[in-house]
């Protein structure tokens, strides 16, 4: 992304309040009953939370941010976009803090929808706590696990909360739609009172078994498929269906990328500003995520062979690269 881009994506971001993600007393309370050396890590985790503290920031906007480069790059999220940006406006010129409908990003793979949230949390300037739920086997990784298991440790959220700043970072919850589990265990079973306001406000980690309040949290999660995702979680978000880019569309994602490359390193400099109108056409057949690695190969190639102009010819090898994932409805 351009210096440019990057100046359009970051507003000021004022210190709205400080606001405190948990007691000192119930810690120092349950720090005090831990006898001997038992549960160490427990104690240790009581302790990192009295060291730091419970305050945390919780910031938003100073004003309504200026969002046409974030529209320009993410054609196919104006509709999500739209939604946030209506939101910020609600509390830009009030004491209130910034809340954000917990979003559902649905779409085929590669289409950039883990690339919104990390852009969003930029955005915010609120930092950003990512959940894989593709790999988890069990809830633990969301809330915690005991600390009568061996090897238990916090959940993603309350470490979020803990060792991070924010008291409202955005939280990505990558291919929910993926979560697996034991029968007897449902790993999205946390989420049903984190996307609730009210009750996200007293959370509680089966490891520290201590209240955060979790109710700031800006949640952005992601999915393939809504068949997969258990209806109370489809009545706590707003749900937006995500397409493909079209082809003009693709085709400036793909240019802007290229521009972004070679603006950030100094190699850059030695290619041409802009690409051919054929190898634009080569890249617009990519997935967005995609688009990235091909340019870097492209770049290389050209290097190697002493051009500065990219060819075709420096793309990945067509049967390296991925089927289109499509332009029509």
């Amino acid at each position: 992304m351009s210096q440019h881009a990057i100046a359009c994506l970051s507003p000021r971001i004022p210190i709205a309040k400080m606001r405190s993600v948990f007691s000192v007393t119930e810690v120092e309370q349950k720090l005090g009953k831990l006898s001997g050396q038992e549960h160490e890590p427990l104690r240790s985790t009581y302790r990192r939370m009295l060291d730091k503290g419970p305050q945390r920031f919780q910031v938003k906007p100073s004003g309504l941010p200026v969002m046409d480069a974030l529209y320009d790059e993410l054609p196919n999220f104006h509709e999500v976009l739209d939604d946030v940006r209506r939101q910020i406006a609600l509390c830009q010129d009030s004491g209130d803090a910034l809340e954000i409908t917990p979003l559902l990003l649905l779409g085929p793979p590669g289409i950039g929808k883990t690339h919104f949230a990390r852009q969003l949390a930029l955005l915010l300037g609120t930092g950003m706590g990512f959940i894989s739920m593709s790999s988890l086997t069990a809830g633990w990784v969301l809330s915690g696990a005991s600390s009568q298991w061996k090897g238990a440790r916090p959940g993603k959220v309350f470490e979020a909360l803990i060792d991070g700043d924010y008291a409202n970072p955005v939280m990505v919850v990558d291919e929910i739609d993926k979560a697996g589990g034991e029968a007897a265990y449902d790993p999205l079973g946390s989420l049903y009172s984190l996307l609730e306001h009210d009750t996200a406000g007293a959370f509680i980690d089966e490891f520290a078994e201590v209240p955060v309040d979790a109710s700031q949290l800006i949640w952005v999660a992601t999915a393939n498929d809504a068949r997969g995702i258990p209806d109370p979680i489809l009545n706590r978000v707003n749900v937006y269906e995500i397409e493909a880019p079209d082809l003009d569309a693709a085709r400036r994602i793909a240019q802007r990328l290229y521009a972004g490359i070679r603006e950030q390193h100094d190699w850059g400099k030695r290619f041409d500003e802009a690409p051919s109108e054929a190898v634009l056409e080569r890249m617009a057949e990519l997935a967005p995520r995609e688009m990235r690695r091909a340019w870097m190969t492209a770049f290389g190639n050209a290097k190697l062979a002493g051009r500065a102009t990219l060819l075709c010819e420096d793309l990945p090898a067509p049967n390296a690269r991925r089927q289109p994932i499509g332009f029509t409805h």
